[in-house]
Order: structure tokens, then sequence, then C-alpha cells
């Protein structure tokens, strides 16, 4: 079980965070690649409206008598055919958001996160309480631990920490969410992660729940099954020394 430094605001290591090999383990980028497709879809304001013939401007009248006048029959000056007519099987105003299984989204929000913790980009503070809201004070904070890019801050769920918020709000690159507001597309947005530990401890724990017992039960049967493994091989490399 791999494990994480704590950092006060300081940045002094103050502890460490065991971390689950269920959630920080494999990375399925073909996961992430489906929630982060499904959140951008579902974003998307679909507002786009075309006017077809009966919401264009223009008379309705028959331009000229059907027979007789040698020029192409007409109904009307809206019709599809015509300069400044209706626009046929144009696009309108539609929602492009389409459901996505919970166990694949949480599925994705494991690998999101396995995936920060093995490019070094995960941070872990003890907490973010300060003692004034001054957005100078915060900047100080981030620069000692080391934040030069975007980053994704992430605060304990139902706890109320105004100073954080108005000292956080006019940093350019940041974003501030709660704990159960986090989405791996968030994740992969930003260069870097902080969570408070709380948070961080909450979210690991919930992470934990939505494993399947099948997941487990294969990752258990891979840690027993590796030794077993090992002795073959080296078995096999030493009966081929001997033969040589």
């Amino acid at each position: 079980m791999a494990s994480i430094d704590v950092f006060n605001l300081s940045g002094k290591k103050v502890g460490s965070f065991e971390l689950a090999d269920e959630v920080f383990g494999a990375v399925n980028e073909d996961l992430l690649w489906e929630a982060v497709k499904q959140y951008r879809a579902a974003q998307r304001a679909g507002t786009h409206a075309t006017k077809n013939r009966k919401l264009v401007s223009g008379s309705g009248k028959k331009l000229w008598k059907q027979k007789g006048t040698g020029r192409a029959r007409v109904g009307s000056i809206r019709s599809p055919l015509w300069r400044h007519g209706g626009t046929v099987h144009g696009p309108q105003p539609r929602s492009y958001e389409y459901a996505f299984p919970r166990k694949k989204l949480l599925g994705a929000l494991r690998s999101a996160l396995a995936a920060k913790f093995a490019d070094g980009k995960l941070t872990v503070v003890e907490s973010f309480e300060l003692k004034e809201p001054k957005t100078k004070e915060f900047r100080k904070a981030l620069d000692s631990l080391n934040v030069n890019s975007t980053v994704l801050v992430v605060e304990e769920p139902k706890h109320e920490n105004r100073n954080l918020e108005l000292s956080a709000r006019n940093i350019e690159g940041l974003e501030l969410l709660r704990g159960n507001e986090v989405h791996p597309y968030h994740l992969l947005r930003h260069d870097r992660v902080i969570f408070s530990h709380p948070a961080i401890e909450k979210l690991q724990a919930s992470l934990q729940n939505s494993v399947s017992k099948k997941m487990r039960k294969s990752g258990a049967d891979e840690g027993a099954k590796k030794p077993v493994k090992e002795r073959r091989r080296r078995a096999r490399t030493e009966k081929a020394a001997e033969v040589a």
C-alpha cells in the first residue's frame, strides 16, 4: 500500500496518508476518455437554431399563377429553394447530455486520481484553515507548495470555509471544489491537484466502497499468485543456467 506526504500551508511535512490500492491502482485511459466526453457533452448549451419556411419572414402569397408564364412554378417566397428562404433540416435547440453509468463514473474517478498520483501532481495538505481572507497570503501558501500552474483545490464536503473561498476566487487558473463535486474532467483539466486531508480521506473511503467484490477478489488473487510466478520464473532461470 502506497502512502503520500501531508504538508501544512507553509510547505512543511507534518505526516503521511495511506493510499488504498483499490483507488490509486491501475489507470483505465479508455474509461477516462468516456467520462470526459460525457461531461463535455453535458456542458454544451445546445442553443443553436435555424428558421424553417414557417418561421422565416416573407409573404405566403403565391408569386404568380401556376401556368402560362413560362417560368418555374413557385408557391411562396419563403421556399428553401429561394435566397432568404427557410432552412431545411437545420439544427434546433436540444440537450447533448446523455446518461453515464455511475459505476463507470466512479471507476474513471479512481483512474484519474491514480494518474495524478503516478505523475506526482497530487498534493495533500493538513487543512485550508486561513486566519483571514487574503489572496496574497493564500498565494504565498501555493508558492510554498510549488504550485506555478493551474491547480484544483478540493475542500471537505459540508465544511464552510469562507476565508478559503474569498482568498481563492481571484487567483487565475485556480478552481475550488467540494470533495463530492469532483469529476474526472476536473482532475485532468488542471496540472496540479491539492486535497485537504479530510477531503481525500472521505473521497477514498467512498471510492473504496464503490469497488465491486469481483475486482477486490481479482486483486487479491493476483497478489497471491505473484510469488508463485516468481518462483517458477526463478526455477526456469536456474534450470537454463545448469544446462548451459
